[in-house]
């Protein structure tokens, strides 16, 4: 057992009996970690509130971990990054909440990756502060895939079709992996820009479905245990 200090984003809250809840972290120094944290739920809780593991939520934590495979546990939490429209905006909730189960999903590793968590700190501050964020999910996936090892391959960018399973650009449009035409141009619009330039992308409603299922169907290819999303529909329901 060691009692570790570190920053810490919120992946997920699962209720456990009627008054405690496992929560999931992605931790600075440890990757993925999982916590029981008692009585939470309790009516006229102090201290720790469930307030404090909404999804994505930015924390400071100290906390004891097991070196046994079993849970760990907070000695102390506090918000280490308070959002000022995250939690209240419902196009924001819905993004958070969708980002919170793909990250569930496609980090397992409990070991440290500090440019990992910085991404991840960095792009939801961004999100809070900013008000275009309907495109925000999309870029922030599709730079998510570089931590994770299958960011698209750029050279060949001149050809006129992209390969999902190889990560590599493609002129071979017979290969089922293969997304060309229409697919493939709204694809590689979110290629080479930064948040700060998403504003410049334009989306309707139905292109950007689109470049989601793209994206949600490249992480299945790279990802062999990526389960299907339950928050997916809310998000579209939200941006309809």
């Amino acid at each position: 057992m060691a009692i570790v200090t570190t920053k810490a984003i919120v992946l997920s809250a699962i209720k456990y009996g009627d008054t405690s809840l496992i929560v999931k972290c992605y931790t600075l120094q440890e990757g993925v970690k999982s916590y029981l944290v008692r009585g939470v739920l309790k009516p006229k809780k102090k201290g720790i509130t469930a307030a404090y593991f909404q999804p994505l939520t930015q924390l400071k934590i100290v906390a004891n971990h097991n070196t046994k495979n079993t849970l760990n546990s907070f000695k102390e939490v506090q918000i280490d990054h308070p959002y000022k429209t995250v939690h209240t905006n419902i196009i924001k909730q819905s993004v958070v909440l969708f980002l919170s189960e793909v990250l569930s999903n496609s980090i397992q590793e409990e070991e440290q990756n500090t440019v990992l968590f910085e991404y991840l700190e960095t792009a939801l501050q961004w999100l809070d502060l900013h008000e275009h964020v309907a495109n925000f999910h999309l870029l922030f996936l599709l730079n998510l895939t570089g931590f994770l090892g299958f960011y698209p391959d750029l050279k060949d960018m001149d050809y006129l079709g992209f390969d999902l399973q190889e990560g590599v650009f493609s002129n071979h449009f017979s290969n089922k992996y293969v997304i060309h035409k229409n697919d493939f141009h709204q694809f590689k619009k979110l290629l080479g820009i930064t948040f700060d330039t998403l504003e410049k992308v334009s989306y309707s409603k139905e292109e950007r479905q689109l470049v989601l299922q793209i994206i949600i169907k490249y992480f299945k290819l790279h990802l062999g245990n990526f389960r299907a999303l339950k928050s997916l529909q809310v998000l579209e329901t939200v941006f309809s």
